[in-house]
């Protein structure tokens, strides 16, 4: 047995807490009319989670609670609590008890708990549906439950079947399937337009990215050509620095040392016992010489640097002029603009406004902004100037040099003359300043190849960013490139080449190709998504038909087995309740007149029988009876008892059919008499073998089959009572 027990406390009729336990398979409960003891099948209905207050006898969930009567004080709340035996876990949790209780409220608030835990109504529903157990199943069958089964129609008396044949959960899925089916139908709608609004643009966009492969074309061609320019230039500058470095240092460090040398030469000289007039001039004219060559050594390191910026500026006005003779890139000041609008604005004429903006046009499209070229020129006039003034410095310190170099040499010869051995001290600093000379001459003309290499080195920087600027950072990568050696001209060739390239990039409107070839990428892979999206809705499509026609097949096939299996039991109960006959249901399609105007407006003139055709419909069920020993057949020709009996051996087939744990009959046998009753305990006491029963009764035999009686009283303040009566005493009741 798997119904243990049912709490009910402050539920309708039962103001204080009454236990019904179920020991027995066949437990009858008994009371007079009115005594409450129908408000335990409904306790039922309440915990296992119906929802619809009218079935229980109500209008709003205050009506499920005592509210009262006599001497009795009305209550807060009502509950209601069925315990469970899962040790062979009927229910889908690990507990070998399971609890299930209701509370509501008079505010129309419920509360739900599994073993105590609160839960959701939908928690319940799905526990409760594993085991084939509901609020408003098959299982809690009344008086009026048991009439509907005959008075509803074919449809209704299939779903009635379908739903205790267990078969609902199919066609839920099915009504599933088929939402998603008509969702999946308004996602093709909606994708499609999608796709549809997108064709021009994308369209329009292949046109553009067509201009802009070729484009690409020429952007690939700079790429390689930069490669191999920067991997020759970096060659270039790294060995020039290392030839001018390995030129310098040496020269650097013997100056330095000659500079030692000269020092202790002058300071021999200074210090000499012999020293004369010459030796003082010749101290004063090194002196003076060192000075001089330090000062024309940094004018002529200004002038190299004001000459390489002259350079770099006549450059980049070069760049900008050839950059203003295409008509992209004219220029056009606001106060222009303004002044044309107000000229037009008052204008009616299409013509006349066409050629003012044609003349607008023509007059600023030869025009060369020259703000910027006139900002470089005005610097490159300014560091003329300076320039200038470096080279009159220049002149004044080569003169002052001149004359002090021939003072020097003119002393130097004087010395030379003389044979006095007190003269080595000078003739080694005529020797020293002599080689001073020559390096200083020699380290100039490398600090002057030093001072070009380096603006050379500024513009393999300006180009390098130029390059990534117009083709990214792959013109950069040349690492794994392998070159011979060419002559340099053929480098300033390649330059040349490069700076083509770039001219005809910059024509072409290649600025934007990059945000071109993204949005048509981007715009691309969105109608791609969108045929794929299209796709896998069409297959999602399929799929759910398939899954509709299978559920469909399959719903068929239990539900025409299940009617095969219903009429077995069906026309054994119909057999014992009446010694014999037939009973069966038969799946049969509902017929639906219809006249052929509704459907062919031809046939509107001709209203005659042959306008009227018949229509199949849905498929639904038809139960055939037949009487022994009578000539009655169908059920409109059978009594209320006979129907009684009917609806009862059905009710009873299906139950076998899919048994539930447990069946709660409510006054299902009220209208019997005694010979039927015995034939209805009969049936009681075969069910019980399939499914633990519940019986709710007045009749005498069917409380004879129960091992458990339970009485229900009321006394004079409202309140259900319960008694007990074990199976012994439960006989000697019913005789």
């Amino acid at each position: 047995m798997y119904l243990k027990s049912l709490e009910i406390s402050g539920f309708k009729s039962f103001a204080k807490k009454a236990t019904l336990n179920f020991t027995s398979p066949i437990s009858s409960i008994v009371g007079p009319n009115g005594s409450g003891k129908s408000n335990v099948a409904e306790a039922f209905r309440f915990v296992l989670g119906e929802q619809s207050i009218k079935s229980m006898r109500g209008k709003r969930g205050e009506d499920l609670i005592f509210n009262g009567g006599g001497d009795g004080a009305r209550v807060n709340r009502a509950g209601v609590k069925v315990i469970f035996d899962n040790s062979k876990r009927m229910l889908n949790v690990d507990f070998d008890e399971v609890a299930i209780e209701r509370v509501v409220h008079r505010d129309n608030s419920n509360e739900y708990f599994i073993n105590g835990s609160p839960v959701r109504l939908r928690d319940i529903v799905e526990l409760l549906a594993h085991a084939h157990i509901g609020a408003s199943g098959h299982h809690i069958i009344s008086q009026g439950e048991a009439d509907r089964i005959l008075n509803a129609n074919i449809r209704e008396r299939r779903e009635m079947i379908e739903d205790a044949l267990g078969l609902k959960i199919y066609q839920y899925k099915k009504a599933e399937s088929q939402r998603k089916l008509e969702k999946t139908e308004e996602n093709m709608k909606s994708v499609e337009s999608l796709r549809r609004e997108i064709a021009p643009h994308l369209k329009f966009l292949k046109k553009q990215v067509e201009k802009v492969e070729k484009v690409q074309q020429l952007r690939e061609e700079l790429r390689n050509l930069y490669k191999e320019y920067f991997k020759r230039e970096e060659t270039y500058l790294k060995d020039e620095r290392k030839k001018i470095d390995n030129e310098k240092d040496p020269l650097v460090k013997e100056l330095a040392q000659l500079d030692i040398e000269i020092a202790e030469a002058r300071n021999i000289l200074e210090n000499s016992k012999n020293r004369d007039s010459k030796s003082d001039e010749l101290i004063n004219l090194e002196g003076s010489l060192y000075k001089i060559r330090i000062e024309k050594d940094s004018v002529m390191r200004e002038v190299g640097k004001i000459e390489g910026e002259i350079s770099s500026g006549n450059r980049t006005i070069s760049k900008e002029k050839e950059k203003q003779a295409r008509d992209e890139f004219k220029t056009i000041y606001l106060k222009d603009v303004e002044e044309i609008v107000n000229r037009v604005s008052l204008i009616d004429s299409l013509d006349e406004i066409r050629q003012i903006l044609s003349r607008f046009i023509s007059s600023h499209k030869n025009k060369e902004d020259s703000a910027l070229i006139a900002e470089i020129e005005k610097e490159i006039s300014e560091l003329k100037n300076k320039k200038k003034d470096f080279e009159n410095n220049l002149i004044r310190i080569t003169d002052e040099e001149k004359a002090r170099t021939l003072e020097y040499n003119e002393l130097r010869q004087k010395i030379e003359r003389e044979k006095d051995s007190n003269r080595d001290a000078e003739k080694n600093v005529f020797r020293i300043i002599a080689r001073q000379n020559e390096v200083r001459g020699v380290l100039n003309g490398a600090r002057t190849r030093e001072e070009k290499l380096m603006f050379e080195e500024e513009a393999h920087k300006r180009e390098m960013q130029e390059a990534y600027a117009i083709v990214g950072r792959e013109a950069l990568d040349n690492k794994d490139l392998i070159l011979s050696d060419e002559p340099r001209p053929l480098q300033y060739d390649r330059l040349k080449n490069i700076e083509k390239i770039k001219v005809r990039i910059e024509d072409s409107g290649a600025g934007n190709s990059f945000d071109i070839l993204k949005e048509y990428k981007e715009v691309e892979e969105r109608d791609i998504f969108l045929a794929k999206e299209i796709q896998d809705l069409e297959v999602s499509k399929v799929n759910l038909n398939n899954m509709i026609s299978d559920l469909d097949a399959r719903i068929d096939i239990e539900f025409k087995e299940g009617i095969l299996k219903i009429n077995a039991q069906f026309q054994q109960y119909f057999s014992l309740m009446f010694g014999g006959g037939n009973a069966g249901l038969n799946v049969i399609r509902e017929k639906k007149r219809l006249k052929k105007s509704d459907t062919d407006l031809s046939a509107v003139l001709a209203d005659n029988v042959e306008n009227i055709i018949e229509n199949e419909g849905e498929e639904g069920i038809e139960i055939n009876v037949s009487l022994p020993r009578k000539k009655v057949k169908g059920l409109m020709m059978l009594s209320g008892g006979e129907r009684a009996l009917t609806s009862i051996a059905l009710l009873f087939a299906i139950s076998q059919v899919n048994p539930q744990p447990f069946i709660i009959l409510d006054e299902t046998d009220a209208a019997l008499d005694e010979a039927n009753s015995r034939k209805y305990g009969d049936m009681i006491a075969n069910l019980s073998q399939y499914s633990q029963l519940i019986l709710i009764t007045h009749n005498r035999e069917t409380m004879s089959r129960a091992g458990v009686l339970y009485g229900v009283t009321m006394g004079g303040d409202g309140a259900s009572k319960l008694l007990s009566i074990q199976f012994e005493e439960a006989v000697q009741v019913a005789k």
